[in-house]
């Protein structure tokens, strides 16, 4: 059974794969593909491009962001010798010439199928665990009765360095490839890398790896240069090379570099045969000989494919869900932790925004993930990497960049803090106190242990108050595009407040800190709590922020921009809001950001840009953060209502900006369906209800933990598994399967049934509190609840 089926595609029954039935989907849909070093971004045409450690730094292959054309990628063409037709296994380069074109996007691969002259394709598209390089498996079957002779061509154009490629004409003097008859492999190398911190001026550093290109057969030709293989004024739809059937031997220093390999197959009749092009950036040369001699073997390839299989299904499987809600089940299972894996935490990349820094604080949310996954040590090594970019006096970098490891210092008001953050749900998930005491080294010199990175964070940002008692923005906080309120240093934020006071209490509650700090952070929060309510209720709800010249920003008085949605659900979150205020500011949420596919993050957008506010006013109206909805965000409005409302509001928010279910009108949501998108269009674009910005947003993780515990009401608490049970009006029953302090949790909801008595058995044994400890590490526990009406 297909599920959540439209024009354009479906989920597989096992939900593990998305199927696009044709290649004109509303925006191009995408898989991003990482083993957490390399990586590969694939459209469903063919577009993408690839990249290792770092997207942006260290490019292998020449893209453009064109989402409209979608015609930059790496290609096979396949050309009949004895004809000279030629098309491609892809929709792109060759469009138009594939029958019963589809594409198949699962967790670590990609697969298009199709169909030209009786000879069927398959392409699969991976990128191998452990080695930095991808590989592209074409299968092709002769459904004829004669004999087919065919040529495959490979192209891709080499970038090595820095993306975008603002000066080819500049850039390609430094490139060299080289092919090594000998071992059939194509060579690149560049001699100038214009990334920060190398060489002892700009333009004066090698490119410090070796990129190569093979096939599993001896390739019969070879090309290093565009000209050539295009020919003059030509396009990738009918390359000189593939027209005339022969490639030319170009190589060195003074073409414009590619990489094309051209094999020969012969297909008989009725039956399959199999080549294996693999494309990828080594340490060195002897390192990319070696890489290209590995996958030289078929059966190494389909080994290598099984891998990826089993360790994206065993990753995911971590978290098992099962409830009546296809659309919950089919995201829980695997799409959003994949997502959250691949994309935000290892590729750091994607369509809509190329990328390959680190965030702080969008990285460290992003690894919340693991906990849920059962793997708390990835978040615990997130945790360290991201102290050690914190500098002495408790800032932090906003980004930095891996390999060059240089970045921007922070002056946003809430980065910091999300260390202590992060470190506090690791800790409710493990119970390791004993990782507080870890030296970590910090980003200027000297180190302390994590304790201290945590102390410093808070005393850093209590230090940054207002004459209020309130913190100041600065240059902004999670709202990055409030990037104008603060600079001058006297601008408020609400939301910081909430935020800061949320920490301060829950981190006051941990056995770890002394009594004088912990009784210092009960009297901060107090004193948070009361500039809150003295100052910044609006009457319905909170304002968000106050400019430098004192300006209110998401307050009644405001023509646009009136309210804001994070002001509203932190103050729940954190319980700074009184209980009427609470009730009345979410309610105030719901009559005014609340639509059919989501939370606004505020209302109404801005239309005139705002020097004050900064650039969220200069966005069009009802994108992004003006007036649109940030998925981001919108996941904190479903614990908000969960912690306010219970399970049924909680639910019902939860679904309406939930992938599948906005993709039942592919032509109006536009973005792929089985992923996050960063952002839904709002009531004053054109475009409302679009999605977009999918793959590389924080939303993936918080979107799956707001699932778990906004709706199916499961924490991790010091003291153990804490279950919240009580089931949405459509559910009869939910099953989870979790893995907490090293043991399983096998956990049953179901709603009782006529005569039956509500309540809890652990292992059979009646239970009678609303957390379940921590048991041994290996062991297995069958937790059952039942419900009443």
């Amino acid at each position: 059974m297909n599920l959540f089926a439209t024009e354009y595609g479906y989920f597989t029954e096992s939900g593990d794969e998305y199927v696009i039935l044709r290649p004109d989907t509303p925006t191009p849909w995408v898989n991003v593909i990482s083993n957490g070093d390399y990586g590969i971004v694939i459209s469903q045409t063919g577009g993408g491009y690839s990249w290792r450690t770092h997207a942006s730094m260290n490019r292998l292959t020449r893209w453009e962001q064109d989402l409209v054309r979608d015609r930059w990628g790496k290609y096979l063409y396949i050309r009949d010798l004895s004809t000279g037709e030629f098309w491609s296994p892809t929709w792109h380069p060759c469009p138009g010439k594939l029958e019963a074109y589809q594409v198949r996007h699962g967790w670590g691969y990609s697969i298009f199928e199709g169909e030209h002259e009786q000879v069927r394709s398959e392409l699969t598209v991976f990128v191998p665990i452990g080695d930095p390089c991808e590989v592209w498996l074409l299968r092709l079957r002769n459904n004829g009765s004669a004999v087919r002779r065919l040529q495959v061509f490979s192209y891709l154009e080499w970038l090595l360095g820095t993306a975008p490629d603002w000066h080819r004409e500049f850039r390609r003097l430094f490139i060299e490839t080289r092919y090594d008859d000998t071992q059939g492999v194509m060579l690149a190398t560049s001699v100038m890398w214009d990334i920060p911190g190398k060489g002892n001026t700009h333009w004066n550093s090698d490119w410090e790896y070796v990129a190569f290109h093979s096939a599993t057969a001896k390739p019969v030709g070879f090309d290093g240069d565009k000209r050539a293989f295009l020919g003059k004024y030509r396009d990738l739809d009918a390359p000189r090379a593939v027209v005339e059937g022969k490639s030319f031997g170009t190589q060195g220093r003074w073409g414009d570099g590619i990489g094309s390999l051209q094999v020969a197959l012969e297909a008989p009749p009725g039956e399959w045969v199999e080549v294996a092009f693999v494309l990828g950036a080594a340490d060195d040369q002897a390192h990319a000989l070696a890489l290209a001699d590995k996958y030289r073997l078929l059966p190494t390839v389909h080994d290598a494919l099984t891998q990826v299989r089993q360790f994206w299904k065993e990753l995911v499987s971590g978290l098992v869900v099962q409830t009546p809600d296809d659309a919950v089940n089919v995201l829980a299972n695997g799409w959003l932790a994949y997502q959250a894996v691949s994309c935000r935490l290892w590729g750091r990349t994607a369509y809509y925004q190329t990328g390959g820094a680190y965030g702080y604080r969008d990285q460290l949310q992003d690894s919340l993930v693991w906990l849920l996954l059962g793997q708390p040590q990835r978040t615990l090594e997130q945790i360290r990497l991201h102290a050690a970019h914190q500098y002495q006096d408790g800032t932090v970098l906003h980004w930095w960049h891996p390999i060059a490891e240089q970045g921007l210092p922070s002056y946003y008001s809430d980065d910091l803090l999300w260390l202590p953050f992060v470190t506090l749900h690791y800790l409710h998930e493990t119970g390791d106190f004993r990782c507080l005491q870890e030296e970590i080294p910090f980003f200027d010199g000297g180190s302390a242990s994590l304790l201290e990175h945590c102390l410093r964070a808070f005393d850093k940002a209590l230090s940054r108050r207002s004459e209020r008692g309130l913190p100041l923005i600065l240059q902004a906080d999670w709202n990055d595009a409030l990037n104008a309120v603060g600079i001058g240093g006297k601008g408020e934020s609400v939301w910081m407040a909430h935020f800061l006071h949320y920490l301060l209490t829950r981190w006051a509650e941990l056995p770890v800190l002394d009594d004088r700090t912990a009784a210092r952070f009960r009297s901060e929060a107090q004193s948070l709590r009361e500039a809150v309510n003295a100052h910044c209720w609006d009457g319905r709800w909170y304002w968000r922020a106050s400019t430098d010249s004192g300006k209110r920003i998401g307050s009644s008085q405001n023509v646009q921009g009136r309210i804001f949605l994070n002001a509203q659900t932190w103050s729940v979150i954190a319980d700074t809001a009184p209980p009427e205020r609470a009730e009345q500011a979410l309610q105030s949420v719901r009559e005014h950001l609340y639509k059919p596919y989501g939370a606004l993050l505020l209302a109404p957008a801005y239309s005139i840009p705002d020097a004050e506010i900064g650039y969220l006013t200069r966005y069009a109206p009802g994108a992004r953060e003006n007036g649109g909805v940030y998925s981001h965000a919108a996941c904190w409005a479903v614990l908000a209502e969960r912690k306010l409302h219970g399970v049924q509001a909680a639910y019902r928010l939860w679904r309406s900006f939930c992938p599948p279910l906005r993709g039942m009108e592919p032509e109006r949501y536009a973005a792929e369906p089985y992923v996050m998108p960063g952002n839904v269009d709002g009531p004053d674009s054109p475009y409302e209800g679009k999605g977009g910005w999918t793959w590389y947003t924080g939303s993936a993780a918080w979107y799956l933990r707001a699932l778990v515990e906004g709706v199916l009401g499961i924490e991790s608490t010091l003291e153990g598994l804490r279950v919240r049970a009580q089931l949405p009006e459509e559910w009869h029953s939910y099953r989870l399967q979790r893995r907490f302090r090293g043991a399983v949790y096998e956990i049953t909801v179901r709603r009782a049934q006529p005569g039956e008595q509500a309540g809890c058995t652990v292992d059979g044994q009646r239970w009678q509190a609303e957390t379940v400890p921590p048991f041994e590490p290996g062991t297995t526990h069958r937790v059952h609840i039942v419900v009443g009406e």
